[in-house]
């Protein structure tokens, strides 16, 4: 019988799962197709979690029978950043309980903690200074402007390899809150893909998307890693 290898690498998405934010950047989003003339429903909203937003914007405008074209795209965008800047301001994100002694667990045994997400890096940059998270607290971070295409393709999860070191997608733990989440680290082959219903996700959904378990939170990680 085979062993599966240790997990050397975690891979965690940030907003609704290892940050708090009240859903807040799904507000802004829908908020900000709206003012463009879209009438999305909750279900077109949840579809694109996860995603880079552009692509978000440019599918939820498309569903509602609107000329999706890069101006009106580019448009959306930066009223959804100022949207959600505002919005950042008056509720600040914040870690979800007990992350930070679960990265600090991580790293105490050699396993390298990255984040990904579907926030370009101005918004990241601005959520890790609310949360005060920086190289001392995390191995690697990669936004969807870091690479050619966001969730559910791979290309996050395996930047955050290339800048670990790591090399055998077996020792890699994707962790995340939507369908997309866990679509990428299928797409990745991470040897074990986590779900986590502390985002706008039920548990359900995480499984049948493929997760292979799913928890409360991230809090609750070390007792399902090998």
């Amino acid at each position: 019988m085979t062993t599966a290898p240790a997990i050397a690498l975690v891979a965690f998405d940030i907003a609704g799962t290892t940050v708090q934010e009240g859903g807040q950047v799904y507000v802004a989003l829908e908020d900000a197709v709206r003012a463009l003339g879209a009438d999305p429903t909750a279900e077109q909203i949840e579809s694109w979690m996860g995603a880079d937003k552009r692509a978000a914007i440019r599918g939820l405008l498309t569903a509602s029978g609107i000329e999706a074209d890069p101006e009106v795209i580019e448009a959306g965008f930066a009223d959804f950043r100022a949207r959600l800047d505002s919005a950042y301001v008056k509720q600040p994100p914040t870690p979800m309980p007990g992350v930070l002694d679960l990265f600090a667990a991580l790293r105490a045994r050699g396993t390298k903690v990255a984040l990904t997400t579907g926030f370009d890096r101005t918004v990241v940059e601005q959520v890790l200074a609310a949360v005060g998270w920086d190289e001392t607290t995390l191995d690697a971070v990669v936004c969807v402007d870091d690479v050619d295409a966001g969730r559910p393709s791979p290309a996050m999860i395996q930047r955050a390899m290339q800048l670990t070191g790591i090399s055998d997608p077996a020792a890699v733990a994707a962790v995340g809150d939507t369908v997309r989440d866990i679509g990428a680290g299928r797409a990745a082959q991470a040897g074990l893909v986590v779900g986590v219903r502390s985002g706008e996700t039920d548990g359900q959904a995480l499984s049948d998307a493929g997760a292979d378990v799913v928890i409360d939170s991230v809090a609750d990680l070390l007792g399902v890693l090998p």
